[in-house]
């Protein structure tokens, strides 16, 4: 393919300003409206645009699953002294198996590990759903 135009570089060899003015008009970043992607939002909004079309708004996905609040059961005897407890009323959704169990409980609560389950069940208790 031929060229039809020449670089302007070519045309300013040997003059050191190439057509800028001064040598230190063209030089740092205060020249081209800012380093980068700055301005992208103000001066060069057309580059948005043009260029870059999804530089602005949520991309991705998010995760619908929902977090469970959680406990252990080496918490059970701080949060109440009574045998029976309700999980499910206190705002509970899974039960685990962290810490150790001295006492026979009697739980209610949505979902619970099996060695939650086996530590309960050794001290005595049970869990029902």
């Amino acid at each position: 393919m031929t060229v039809r135009f020449k670089k302007k570089v070519r045309k300013w060899r040997g003059g050191t300003s190439h057509g800028w003015g001064m040598k230190k008009k063209h030089r740092g970043g205060g020249s081209t409206g800012g380093r980068g992607f700055a301005g992208m939002h103000k001066h060069k909004y057309t580059l948005v645009t043009t260029r870059y079309t999804d530089w602005y708004g949520r991309h991705g996905f998010h995760s619908l699953k929902k977090k469970v609040n959680v406990i252990n059961a080496g918490d059970l005897e701080k949060i109440s002294r009574e045998n029976d407890i309700d999980l499910t009323k206190l705002g509970y959704g899974k039960l685990l198996s962290r810490g150790k169990v001295s006492k026979a409980f009697n739980i209610k609560v949505k979902s619970f590990t099996e060695k939650a389950k086996a530590k309960i069940e050794k001290a005595g208790g049970s869990i029902n759903k």
